[in-house]
């Protein structure tokens, strides 16, 4: 057994977690992990448990509280973590094996104390895996979340700003992009991420985009704060206007003792600010990728069948036993058994792709020596990885220790696909996108999976896994109508459940009327824009000529959620509309048969419709 602190708080055990209820058990147990191994003093609990409105009777109550916690303890199997009671107070032990916390703290100090970058990143990438979503988001807590949540957050963000550090100076810049963009809109305080960002889209060629941001930044700061950008941003700004060549950022391992920011091109403050292009040795040959931990996919349950398959395909080519050949010279290895596995999953957006292609790669990790490379293949802004970047992401063929399997999500076109795959020959590739690749599989074979919604069941447990079982065993009927209204979407439901967890005291029946009130809009997370229903509908909407967006539009209004072929009209653009439409993930099967099309996807088609209608009537000439 194990405790997860770095998110909801859970007992877990193996890739089984439970989510414990928002209650004072709660908050006394989130206590005591974040102090492991110390004393914590009783009048700090008192203070976890009711902050200054502490009741006349509070020293028994956390005597009772200690009690209700150590009963939970049996309940769920834990016999190792004992809550002592000693002078002043209570103490509970808890290393790297049984507290996500003190691991995440070992890792990051392990690799301050590495010698090259390549393991330094790899340890701080796996320390990062551990964070699993809001942190303490069922304590119900005030002072925890006031004094002490700021505080492990911040450990976090130091650890990715080091990474992100070490992944630019190592060259890699399209593969930080994603994680710099996201930390510089969740994080617009910290001037770092930023300046991450900025030289990252410099780096990579995209000099307006850069030139954008910095003026993006430099306005908010002006308008918040009514400061000026700092002198790193500044002076990387003056760079990108005359063009300046950055130069390759090295790592300068004299990094003072506590430090975790990464000092980078000996002689300058940041990589962005040498004169010129470090000089490169003749031999020097460019850095060869690594891979990096595939954690299992937070609270994952249902897709039983489709995991089964996929991971039969994945492990069908392994080698038998340890003693296997697994060398690029070996004979009846991975080498001689030819062309990659290819395993495309499609679907509607928000259906659930990318988490059960990851959870897959975390199953049959084993079986790939060579490693698992995840590459996103669509950037921030929706334009599309080219094969040539994606490439830089690989290890050449013939390099790798053995099989190899690459996971390629968010993939647009075939020809995004071809060709990577001789970097994995004899390996497998998982491919997630929206469109059936029906071109990929007719030159390329391999087993697609198109996935629908969840059943009711796998939707039950999913709210049970993410919420806890007991929230949604105390409101049964309220879950299943939840569910209804997320319309089985595992994205939607995750949502819901993150919106839950942030509110204790909100009752699931009372987030049902106020979601049904206003959907999809209201399937939003405001601290996230990637957790939003109508972000990622709109995504896969407007990657589709706006010939085939009104098609799309036109289909709100339709009687019930099966669709005629000639609901359109008869002609060969109306036969086509819905075929592009199918192949976008935005409707279902089709031809012989009727078209279907998911009741949230519905929804979503006639607000878009009554908004286009809306524009059009505020630009129409008067």
């Amino acid at each position: 057994m194990r405790f997860q602190l770095l998110g909801p708080l859970s007992i877990a055990e193996g890739e089984d977690a439970v989510v414990l209820k928002p209650s004072k058990p709660a908050s006394l147990l989130a206590a005591l992990l974040i102090h492991p191994g110390s004393v914590v003093s009783t009048g700090y609990l008192l203070r976890a448990l009711w902050d200054e409105d502490q009741p006349a009777t509070a020293r028994a109550a956390l005597q009772s509280c200690v009690l209700r916690l150590r009963r939970l303890f049996t309940k769920y199997g834990v016999t190792g973590s004992a809550i002592e009671a000693v002078p002043g107070g209570y103490r509970m032990n808890a290393d790297a094996g049984t507290l996500d916390l003190v691991r995440f703290r070992t890792l990051v100090r392990a690799a301050d104390g590495l010698g090259d970058a390549e393991s330094e990143l790899y340890r701080l990438k796996e320390a990062l895996t551990l964070w699993q979503g809001p942190l303490l988001a069922n304590v119900p807590s005030p002072m925890l979340h006031r004094d002490e949540v700021p505080g492990l957050t911040e450990e976090r963000l130091r650890a990715l700003e080091r990474a992100c550090d070490i992944e630019l100076a190592l060259g890699r810049c399209r593969q930080v992009l994603v994680d710099v963009w996201e930390a510089a809109r969740r994080h617009p305080g910290r001037e770092r991420f930023s300046e991450q960002l900025i030289e990252a889209l410099y780096r990579t060629g995209r000099q307006s985009e850069a030139l954008t941001e910095y003026r993006s930044v430099k306005g908010r700061m002006k308008e918040e704060l009514g400061i000026d950008p700092g002198p790193g941003l500044q002076r990387l700004e003056l760079a990108i206007l005359r063009g300046d060549d950055l130069g390759a950022a090295a790592v300068d391992r004299r990094v003072p003792p506590g430090r975790t920011a990464v000092a980078l091109t000996a002689g300058t403050a940041r990589p962005a600010l040498a004169a010129a292009p470090a000089p490169a040795s003749a031999s020097a040959a460019p850095p060869v990728p690594v891979p990096l931990p595939v954690p299992p996919v937070p609270s994952f349950t249902g897709r039983a069948a489709e995991r089964a398959a996929i991971n039969a395909s994945l492990t069908s080519g392994a080698p038998d036993g340890p003693g296997a050949p697994s060398g690029p010279g070996s004979q009846g290895g991975w080498a001689s058994q030819g062309a990659a596995t290819v395993v495309v999953l499609s679907g509607a957006p928000g259906i659930g792709k990318t988490a059960l292609a990851l959870q897959s790669a975390h199953d049959c990790r084993h079986s790939f020596p060579g490693g698992v490379f995840v590459l996103t293949m669509t950037r921030p802004d929706g334009s599309s990885v080219t094969p040539a970047e994606a490439m830089a992401d690989l290890p050449a063929p013939g390099t790798g220790a053995g099989r190899t399997l690459i996971v390629l999500d968010d993939v647009t076109t075939a020809d995004q696909v071809r060709p990577l795959l001789p970097a994995v020959a004899g390996g497998a590739a998982v491919v997630t996108s929206r469109r059936g690749l029906a071109g990929l599989v007719a030159t390329h074979g391999g087993t697609v999976h198109r996935l629908s919604t969840l059943d009711p069941e796998e939707s039950q447990e999913l709210l049970a896994a993410a919420l806890g079982a007991d929230r949604v065993h105390a409101e049964p009927a309220a879950a299943r109508e939840l569910a209804g209204v997320c319309g089985h979407f595992p994205l939607s439901l995750r949502i819901a459940a993150a919106r839950l967890l942030t509110r204790p005291g909100l009752r699931i029946e009372d987030c049902v009327a106020w979601l049904a009130e206003d959907l999809p809009a209201r399937l939003s997370l405001a601290d996230d824009p990637r957790m939003s229903v109508p972000h990622v509908f709109g995504r896969a909407l407007h990657r589709l000529e706006p010939r085939w967006q009104q098609a799309f539009r036109q289909l709100g209004d339709q009687e019930g959620l099966l669709l005629s072929p000639r609901v359109l009209g008869d002609s060969a653009e109306a036969e086509e509309a819905l075929e592009r439409l199918a192949d976008a993930g935005l409707l279902e099967e089709g031809p012989p048969g009727p078209y279907r099309i998911h009741q949230l996807l519905k929804i979503y088609a006639r607000r878009q419709a009554r908004e286009w209608n809306r524009d059009q009537t505020a630009t129409a000439p008067h």
